[in-house]
């Protein structure tokens, strides 16, 4: 295990890597730290699943850090779209536990995952279009339809556990979604890691989710719009 900081990362079984948000203090808000130790280890996974979760209870991620300055949160922004990327073209499943409140770069980091275990508290909210940016509609019309991708995107209204279930947002709830989410990536680490990767490939072809985020990614980035001040006078919205 590593030393404790803003992502610990370990692995609680021999082929099975867990990584876990560790901002507490900020609701596992993303920083320019913590989205580059999310980059550097998708970066290098050896092993035959993914576990993403929080160390907070009730806390997934919160999204971006407002306390960070206008160009740096950008850069942060940018960043998380390279790692959104990494997550959809790794050849491992990638199982996301959403513990409590899930929020703008907190539900795109849903998005990318494979399979969503939710709680009882699981709250999904996916914020962007308030403070001048798009964020999920890349990836949201594969998982709910595009109605409903727009109506999350759009009306950024938060949606709870039942709704998100019913929704198509988590795959299941659970009382326990970090456990379940480890349960989960034993049964999928048991697979033919060949097998799983074309899988993973071939229902990325199928959906275009990668094009479409490259396509988010840059407009996002030509059109950037999404300030501090501007998100205070809005709903806070992160």
């Amino acid at each position: 295990m590593n030393e404790p900081g803003e992502l610990l990362v370990d692995r609680p079984a021999q082929d099975i890597l867990r990584l876990r948000l560790n901002r507490p203090d900020r609701l596992n808000a993303i920083d320019m730290p913590l989205v580059n130790a999310l980059l550097a280890a998708f970066d290098d996974v050896e092993a035959r699943a993914v576990v993403l979760g929080s160390s907070t209870p009730k806390a997934f991620c919160s999204g971006a850090d407002l306390d960070l300055e206008d160009e740096e949160r950008a850069r942060v922004s940018d960043l998380l779209y390279e790692l959104y990327e990494e997550m959809v073209k790794l050849p491992v499943p990638v199982v996301v536990a959403l513990d409590g409140h899930v929020v703008g770069g907190g539900a795109q980091l849903a998005v990318a995952g494979d399979l969503r275990i939710g709680g009882p508290d699981t709250k999904i909210r996916v914020a962007g279009p308030g403070h001048g940016l798009a964020v999920a509609a890349w990836g949201l019309p594969s998982l709910i339809g595009r109605g409903r991708a727009l109506d999350l995107c759009l009306t950024m209204r938060t949606v709870g556990a039942e709704e998100a279930l019913a929704l198509g947002l988590v795959d299941r709830i659970e009382a326990e979604p970090g456990e379940a989410a480890l349960d989960l990536a034993s049964e999928l680490a048991r697979l033919d890691p060949a097998a799983v990767g074309r899988v993973k490939r071939v229902v990325s072809v199928a959906s275009g989710s990668l094009d479409a985020l490259r396509e988010e990614r840059m407009g996002n980035k030509e059109h950037w719009s999404g300030s501090v001040a501007a998100l205070r006078r809005g709903q806070g919205d992160k």
